[in-house]
């Protein structure tokens, strides 16, 4: 296999044309397989590997910066930069990275997973490169799969445009971003435009004309009129050139050899410049194919030969609000639902086929996202703003003074918070705690089962006075009875108990109820409380606890500024002047980014599972 002669891209430089071809089927089909076992991103890489190619051969990296956005589809820069053979552990603990790492590789510059970014170090690399410190590398940026819905994106080509620093920025358009309506005629043209013997014979001519005598300048004057014309009804660079960016494509992104030629074109240009590439996500996997929402973009451990499988395994906190969201918006007709770039992954597509007028995707642009639903609440609509913890804190500015300051009553729905897993430090939902309780007028709801999210969605939108926000974790979600699940603002106490208080954050009541089981056979009697509603604090459960010598907390979120922080400060307050100091003990996530490895393996390393609470307990109790 080609495949297997591939250790570095300068091995890449000796094949011809046809025998790349055939490399590209032997890549898919590595890549389909990888994924398989271990589960992961699928396909945006499927829809890159030519593209990934031709980059490699016509630039040299490391010593040319190679930039992706986002990191999702760098599997197959990752195959060709001599990490093939370390694909069985993909997104396994201690293993590959399911992005670009700059630990992993010299080939890698940003460890980047969030869209929208990628211009933005291009400009910043750029600058540095074209600096009395710099060594002249060139820079190129790939950025696709919605990425140029991101405001960010646009505000670095703005200042892209203006610096005029060389940067190669690849648009990766597979019908998921930014495409310009185009024709035949508009791409020969627009290649012309960059071919280097072209410009050197225009600027020649124009050079000969203005030496005309007398009328030279209007000559060129007229010229270049002329060809500003053509643009305007031939061309559609009008928007990156309006920026000062210098745009050429489309191209056929699955023709190494069309792609190659374009690349070369284009590193010649002195200055900004887009190259715009027609890609199919998923590409040769017809599994991915045929998958309308989102062509397997990302897909757990599945059969090669069937593909994955949608919708099986057990119900899960998604499934509950998606379930919850249609009943409310049947009896609410001002309900509206927002999401940034992630319908399906956030539970919103049955919303949408039942409410498609009352459905708003705003692409990857959660600030965005945010303010508009602001707007809405303030022309009295009830938006539901469904987006993952992770993401949700691009936008916190936006929730804190366009939405909270105005006390608005957008009802925030946060998916994927706490720990995650695989996606690694950069996916982990582990700010939303702390930074949401710190808005004024916010209601923060953590729902420890699948018929809390629903009650609590209700109770949500009951509240008018100010914003609410609820989170939960991903995967199964635990199925409780009817007298199992609280209501209201209200704690719920779970259990009764007279030596230790435990309290559980949405997904670690199961965790806490569990170590209390533990810490019974070994004499230890718990209370344990489900505070469901963790800004505000429910007086009750803090009164309770304050009776309490010895009293821990634990959340899946950072433990610094978390509501295990809080919690304290309130007991402290309750028993200021009694005489008694209760030990309170807030367990979370330390204040570090936390490397990638299954949920509970992550959970139990940090202490957060029952093992770890039974050991506090007894560290606290002095045993």
């Amino acid at each position: 296999m080609l495949l297997e002669t591939i250790e570095s891209p300068d091995d890449l430089r000796s094949l011809d044309h046809a025998q790349l071809n055939v490399l590209c089927g032997e890549i898919r089909d590595f890549v389909v397989k990888a994924v398989a076992k271990t589960g992961g991103h699928l396909g945006s890489n499927l829809g890159v590997v030519e593209l990934t190619l031709a980059l490699h051969r016509v630039f040299r990296s490391p010593e040319d910066i190679l930039l992706w956005d986002t990191g999702h589809l760098a599997y197959v820069h990752k195959i060709i930069t001599g990490r093939r053979d370390q694909f069985p552990t993909l997104r396994q603990a201690g293993g590959l990275s399911g992005y670009p790492s700059r630990e992993e590789s010299e080939h890698d510059w940003v460890e980047n997973s969030h869209a929208s970014t990628i211009i933005s170090y291009a400009h910043g690399l750029a600058v540095a490169q074209e600096s009395d410190t710099g060594d002249g590398r060139r820079v190129v940026a790939v950025i696709g799969d919605g990425s140029m819905t991101g405001g960010m994106a646009y505000e670095a080509l703005n200042n892209l445009g203006h610096s005029g620093k060389k940067a190669i920025i690849v648009l990766n358009d597979n019908g998921r971003s930014y495409a310009p309506t185009v024709s035949r005629l508009s791409e020969s043209v627009s290649r012309l435009r960059v071919n280097p013997q072209y410009r050197r014979q225009r600027d020649r001519v124009e050079r000969l004309v203005r030496e005309v005598p007398v009328v030279g300048d209007h000559l060129a004057w007229g010229m270049a009129g002329a060809l500003a014309g053509l643009r305007e009804m031939f061309e559609p660079p009008v928007f990156f050139e309006t920026l000062g960016v210098q745009y050429t494509g489309p191209f056929d992104g699955h023709d190494i050899e069309g792609l190659e030629r374009a690349l070369r074109n284009a590193a010649e240009f002195d200055g900004p410049i887009v190259v715009h590439v027609l890609t199919h996500k998923g590409r040769g996997y017809p599994p991915a194919e045929e998958d309308e929402e989102n062509c397997l973009h990302d897909a757990a451990i599945f059969d090669v030969a069937t593909g994955p499988v949608r919708g099986a395994g057990k119900p899960s906190y998604t499934q509950a609000f998606s379930e919850a969201l249609i009943k409310e918006a049947d009896v609410r007709p001002e309900v509206v639902a927002v999401t940034a770039a992630m319908p399906g992954s956030t539970g919103l597509i049955p919303f949408a086929e039942r409410f498609p007028n009352r459905f708003v995707d705003v692409g990857i642009a959660e600030q965005h996202a945010v303010t508009s639903a602001a707007g809405m609440a303030m022309g009295g609509l009830r938006p539901v703003v469904a987006i993952y913890s992770t993401f949700l804190s691009r936008a916190f500015d936006q929730c804190n003074l366009d939405v909270g300051l105005h006390g608005q009553p957008v009802v925030l729905c946060i998916d994927r918070a706490g720990i995650t897993g695989d996606n690694g430090a950069s996916h982990h939902g582990v700010l939303d705690l702390v930074l949401l309780t710190k808005v004024p007028g916010m209601t923060v709801f953590a729902p420890s089962s699948y018929q809390e999210l629903q009650v609590m969605l209700h109770d949500a939108l009951e509240i008018t006075s100010g914003p609410s926000a609820l989170r939960w974790p991903t995967g199964a979600a635990r199925m409780v009875a009817e007298d199992e699940v609280g209501h209201g603002l209200s704690a719920r106490q779970v259990r009764s108990g007279t030596d230790v208080c435990l309290i559980g954050v949405g997904k670690l009541l199961g965790v806490a109820e569990e170590a209390a089981d533990r810490l019974a056979t070994d004499g230890v009697s718990c209370t344990v409380w489900d505070p469901r509603v963790v800004k505000p604090l429910d007086d009750a459960m803090l009164e309770d606890a304050a009776g309490f010598d010895v009293v821990v907390c634990a959340e899946d979120g950072y433990r610094d500024g978390g509501v295990g922080s809080m919690v304290a400060a309130e007991i402290a307050e309750r028993t200021v002047g009694t005489g008694r100091a209760p030990r309170v003990q807030a367990l979370g996530v330390p204040t570090r980014y936390v490397a990638h490895a299954k949920v509970d393996a992550i959970l139990a390393d940090l202490g957060l599972d029952a093992a770890g609470l039974v050991a506090e307990v007894h560290r606290l109790l002095g045993r």
